[in-house]
């Protein structure tokens, strides 16, 4: 491999890794390191990294919510029914994102990441979340069917 090649391989992978690290450990989508890190770091234009975010999530979850399950920790039934809501808004998601700019793309990106980082700064009666968290390992049923 050239030092050229090793250049634009070694910050994808890195991204990935550092991605799927924060997925495994946070619980999140890579895609909220992975499409800044492409578009600021890498200089792709947001719908490309969006879209190549979107194909790379698929192994990294996949590795992940099997890590989960094996524990315990993952409740099926609940994960059948998110996926299936999932794939239709994907659908309507990526095509309503291909209809617009590239920057009003971003700043709706980053709008979404604020409002999602003061959901969880917040305290937690301003937006309703007082209610118990479920939990496979507490609730014996919650798991199956």
């Amino acid at each position: 491999m050239s030092p050229e090649q090793l250049g634009e391989v070694v910050p994808l992978v890195l991204i990935g890794l550092s991605a799927g690290f924060l997925a495994g450990l946070l619980g999140i989508g890579g895609g909220v390191l992975m499409v800044p890190a492409m578009v600021l770091l890498l200089g792709f234009d947001q719908h490309v990294a969006q879209g190549t975010s979107l194909l790379v999530i698929i192994p990294a979850a996949l590795t992940g919510s099997f890590t989960h399950h094996r524990k315990g920790r993952l409740v099926l039934r609940g994960a059948a029914l998110v996926a299936a809501g999932g794939v239709i808004g994907a659908v309507l998601g990526s095509v309503f994102a291909l209809s617009i700019d590239d920057e009003l793309l971003q700043r709706l990106f980053a709008g979404f990441l604020l409002i999602v980082a003061a959901r969880i700064l917040l305290p937690k009666g301003l937006f309703g979340r007082d209610r118990a968290q479920r939990s496979p390992a507490a609730d014996p049923d919650a798991g199956s069917p």
